[in-house]
């Protein structure tokens, strides 16, 4: 019998997600950031099978200093412990601390936002002048004020970071909410009798989700350098703990004589911020109905 070509449907015949997603998917470089992000958090994942997690701490002075080897790929430190394993299980609390940053500072201040736009009057002005005083302190001295108050530790910094760009996310979520508050759907779920609390988490919120989700996406490469930066000023996570800005600092006497001290964890540092930055600028460019289909 012969095969039955199937039709492919008109653009217009697409929903906005799909939409969303054919623009993406056309995004060569936003692709390739998928691919090597999945790498990385793959190779992350699968720490316990690739290395065990006694390899972080074991100290093997003999090898201290080994270059790249069949035995100890990624060689060893200054005290002989192998450097693959700790950049594997560094890369774990890298990438999970800056997924919860963004998820705490995502929720926080979409409920601000959100608030502060839908309400306006008092509520805006006292929300808003609130997010003023945050962002009127860099993001970086304010969490290395935080942290430094609190002490070191991973949840410690997490909350530090999170805390530090909450601002951004509130002022996103509300310039969406204010432009979509008074359009004819949000007017029909008043008037049907719907709660505000239902009205901003069912009706405005995901359809002004691109806007926020890119910015998102971008502000998760620069959490990620953000954590690595705190580790080499030991701020963030404490020595003997993995991190990747915290083996750069271990070893950032050695690193002169050895670099491969210092390249292995800046790779790994650059590689997932460029893939994370690319899969930010596909969304920004999916969302964007002016883009060329």
């Amino acid at each position: 019998m012969p095969k039955i070509k199937r039709r492919k449907k008109p653009l217009s015949e697409y929903s906005t997600g799909e939409l969303v997603l054919f623009r993406f998917r056309k995004n060569k470089l936003a692709m390739f950031g998928v691919v090597l992000l999945c790498l990385v958090a793959l190779a992350v994942a699968l720490a316990p099978v690739l290395s065990s997690y006694e390899a972080v701490s074991e100290m093997h002075m003999s090898d201290r200093f080994s270059s790249p080897n069949p035995t100890y790929i990624f060689g060893t430190d200054e005290f002989g412990r192998d450097l693959f394993a700790r950049i594997l299980y560094g890369g774990r609390i890298s990438l999970l601390c800056s997924f919860a940053i963004i998820g705490i500072a995502f929720v926080v201040g979409a409920l601000i936002g959100g608030a502060a736009g839908f309400f306006g009057g008092k509520v805006d002005t006292i929300l808003m002048r609130l997010v003023d005083m945050l962002m009127a302190v860099p993001s970086t001295m304010l969490a290395m004020a935080i942290i430094t108050a609190l002490g070191n530790g991973v949840w410690k910094l997490v909350v530090a970071l999170a805390i530090a760009q909450i601002a951004r996310f509130a002022r996103i979520v509300r310039s969406s909410v204010l432009t979509l508050r008074n359009v004819e759907y949000v007017e029909a779920a008043r008037c049907y009798g719907c709660s505000s609390l239902r009205i901003i988490l069912k009706h405005i919120l995901p359809n002004g989700i691109g806007p926020i989700i890119v910015s998102a996406t971008l502000c998760l490469g620069q959490t990620i350098l953000s954590i690595s930066s705190m580790g080499y000023l030991g701020l963030g996570v404490a020595s003997p703990t993995p991190e990747w800005g915290t083996i750069i600092s271990e070893n950032k006497i050695n690193i002169q004589a050895y670099p491969y001290l210092g390249l292995i964890p800046g790779i790994c540092i650059c590689l997932t911020v460029m893939a994370v930055n690319f899969i930010g600028d596909g969304l920004r460019d999916a969302f964007d109905p002016r883009t060329k289909n």
